[in-house]
């Protein structure tokens, strides 16, 4: 098994300066995000729900008027390396805001309970190949 695909996606006062980080535009924030990541099929399954997972806390942020000056979103996980299976995936975020602790904490409830990728995958997804 090995447990060496992880990323880290963020944006604003979060963002990364690192020389490896991939700068991407983003709905929203100005600065858009970065990206840090291998380009292997497992550390962009990773990237997925991370990227999913800074998506919908800017998005629900806002619903919930909460302003996110920052965000850091790390996920990670093992694949057993004799048939590729992931073996699961976790994610931590980091948030830079004033808001109040409590807010915050509902803001990541939230968004474990919405963000739609982290909930494909808990869900099972099926792949299929299309014609040629």
């Amino acid at each position: 098994m090995n447990d060496d695909f992880g990323v880290v996606v963020s944006a604003g006062s979060l963002r990364s300066g690192g020389e490896r980080a991939v700068r991407f535009p983003h709905r929203w924030t100005p600065e858009g995000v970065t990206v840090e990541a291998d380009f292997t099929g497992a550390h962009l399954l990773h990237l997925a729900a991370a990227g999913c997972v800074l998506n919908d806390l800017y998005r629900e942020a806002a619903g919930l008027g909460i302003t996110l000056d920052g965000v850091r979103v790390t996920a990670s996980g093992g694949f057993d390396t004799g048939n590729w299976a992931s073996t699961g995936i976790g994610y931590s975020v980091t948030l830079d805001s004033a808001a109040p602790a409590a807010d915050l904490d509902r803001l990541l409830d939230v968004v474990d309970e919405v963000a739609e990728i982290p909930r494909a995958l808990r869900a099972g997804a099926s792949v299929v190949r299309g014609p040629r």
